[in-house]
């Protein structure tokens, strides 16, 4: 059915419930995890009067985020792993995440994709936006919403 579910997470306790998810249908079915992170990004400067200022430079900021990616998607694989199940972990920064998303999933030659949604709804959903609804809209491959 599945071999390989990609697994977006940004370390929050509803992507930790994804994940947990994503374990207990990849290990009867013996696939692999691609465990997913997508940072915001790089910050345009900010101008005024003439005068550009960057708060952090490029560099510095690629080099937080992929330690704080790092972070993520070890405390993840460290769950996935411990459950007996083979992972990947992937990071990219970008724009748009659900693009990134799907992008990954079909680099990783995914089948399938485990997220969650905050399930927002009305007023919220439509100011917030939602990378869950982008993801199912556009996905070509099953997507498995975890609440």
């Amino acid at each position: 059915m599945f071999s390989n579910l990609l697994v977006p997470t940004d370390g929050s306790k509803l992507s930790d419930k994804a994940v947990k998810s994503a374990i207990a249908l990849a290990k009867p079915l013996k696939a692999k995890l691609t465990l997913f992170h997508a940072s915001a990004d790089y910050p345009m400067p900010i101008y005024a009067e003439g005068v550009s200022v960057e708060m952090v430079s490029r560099r510095e900021y690629t080099k937080r985020a992929k330690e704080e990616a790092t972070k993520i998607l070890d405390r993840s694989a460290a769950k996935v792993k411990a459950a007996g199940v083979d992972c990947d972990t992937v990071h990219v920064v970008a724009a748009a995440p659900w693009e990134a998303i799907l992008a990954s999933a079909k680099k990783s030659k995914c089948d399938g994709i485990v997220m969650a949604s905050h399930g927002r709804r009305g007023l919220a959903s439509l100011l917030l936006g939602s990378e869950t609804t982008k993801v199912l809209t556009h996905s070509k491959i099953p997507v498995l919403v975890v609440r």
